[in-house]
Order: C-alpha cells, then structure tokens, then sequence
C-alpha cells in the first residue's frame, strides 16, 4: 500500500538525522508544484556506475577507490572548466582525459589497453535494481519519460539497449547538441523544449547533489535520488524530495 507523501516525509527525515540527508528539500508542499506530465531522468540514476570502478581496482589492485574518486571527481570537474572557458569536448572526451590526468597524478602506469578497457566499460553500464519497476509504475500513470545528461548519444544508447529499455523513453536527450553540460540553463532548456512543457511540469530526477540544485534553479520540480546518502550541496537551493533510490521516486509521486 502506498505511503502518502506526510508519511514519506517523516520516513526521510529521521533517516536523515544519521545519514546526513537535506531534510529541507521536503518541506515543499505537493499542492504548491503544478502536476508532473514528464519525467527526465540523469543517466545515473537509471544506470550503475558501479562495475567501471570495480573494474579500476581490478587493473590497479590497493589503487582503485583513490583512482575511481579522482577520476570521477576530475571528470566533472572538465565538464564544468570546459563550459566556463568555452573550450567544448564531448563528455567520452572529457572521461577519457580525465582518466589520463587522475592516473598521472597518482603517478599509476595506464597502458593503453588498461585505459581502452576502462573506457569500454562505459559503454556496457546496465541498470540498478530498482529501476525496471520504477519505470512501469510510472509508465502506468501515463507519464511521459526521458534521459537528460551530459553523457554523448553513443553512451546513452549503448546503456538504454545494454538495459533492455529500448522504447522506454520518450526523448533521450543528451547535452552534446547544445555543446555545454549541466548545470548550465541551456543543457536543462533542451528537456524543455523536448517535451513541449513548462520547466514546473518536469520532474527531473538528479544522481548529484549539484545537479538536483543546478535542475531548480532552473526551474523544474526536482528529486535526488541520493544512493551515496551525501549531504545537500550548499547552494542555495534545495530539490523538492530526496529519497534514496527509485522505489523512494514512486513512493513520493504516488503519495503526492
């Protein structure tokens, strides 16, 4: 039976006395956000990361959490340097150059097959567990869904068919068009334009902290799917709901 949205808000909130959520993003009523017509989804909540940094400890035994998080970290770090200096490279560019750098600067020898392979792995990335029901439950209340993110086409479709889930989405929507990333208003203005809606009649569905805030800022309704149970950015600005996975997603809009 499904909670209703006050009984959700009380779950997320003592959860979040020791896993250090936002209980701030929920103190939103329902009633003030106009209905949800469309979903846009970031690639990762849908689709887990985890393999390809399961994968950087393999190739670099005793390495691989100090390797995965300077990748990861310097990986965004480009999108964003690369926006601000209007200096454009796709975001398999952007990975692969920031593998590079992480690498050397933890002085770890990457051969050109441990880096082709690593690479690779970013094109077999399948789905968490909790997304093929999170999905139909949605398509059961007719809502229109789509990916937005700043990962190229290529990596979005090598994903979605990876998944299982061709035919799933409405719009998939990748940033590279636009030739900008996130959390700049024209890679979100693309969702937009897209579905044909009003940014309040999106709910996007974020994986970082920092997206979630760039998505409301902008101006759609906004969900963190938190799965790393970090704190709220300190950006001035909170999504509607956190929860930690999709079945909190479902939970939310079904109790709204």
């Amino acid at each position: 039976m499904p909670i209703n949205r006050r009984e959700f808000v009380t779950l997320v909130a003592g959860a979040a006395a020791t896993s250090v959520l936002a209980t701030s993003s929920l103190a939103m009523g329902r009633s003030s956000v106009p209905k949800i017509k469309a979903v846009a989804f970031d690639a990762f909540p849908i689709f887990d990361p985890r393999p390809v940094f399961a994968l950087v400890e393999q190739l670099f035994p005793g390495h691989g959490t100090e390797l995965s998080n300077a990748w990861r970290t310097r990986q965004f770090e480009y999108t964003w340097l690369r926006s601000m200096m209007g200096r454009y490279a796709d975001f398999w560019q952007v990975t692969e150059d920031s593998l590079v750098f992480a690498a050397h600067n933890l002085k770890l020898e990457l051969t050109p097959e441990k880096q082709a392979r690593l690479m690779q792995a970013y094109l077999e990335l399948k789905t968490w567990p909790d997304v093929a029901p999170a999905l139909k439950t949605l398509q059961n209340l007719n809502l229109r869904l789509g990916v937005l993110s700043n990962i190229t086409p290529k990596m979005l479709n090598a994903s979605i068919a990876n998944s299982g889930l061709n035919g799933v989405f409405d719009q998939i929507l990748s940033t590279d068009p636009v030739k900008v990333y996130k959390p700049d208003p024209r890679a979100y203005q693309i969702g937009v334009d897209a579905f044909g809606l009003h940014p309040e009649e999106i709910l996007f569905v974020a994986f970082a902290g920092w997206d979630a805030a760039g998505a409301k800022s902008f101006g759609y309704s906004t969900f963190w799917v938190n799965r790393m149970s970090l704190p709220a950015e300190e950006l001035g600005v909170v999504p509607d709901a956190v929860g930690h996975d999709l079945a909190d997603l479902t939970k939310w809009i079904l109790g709204a």
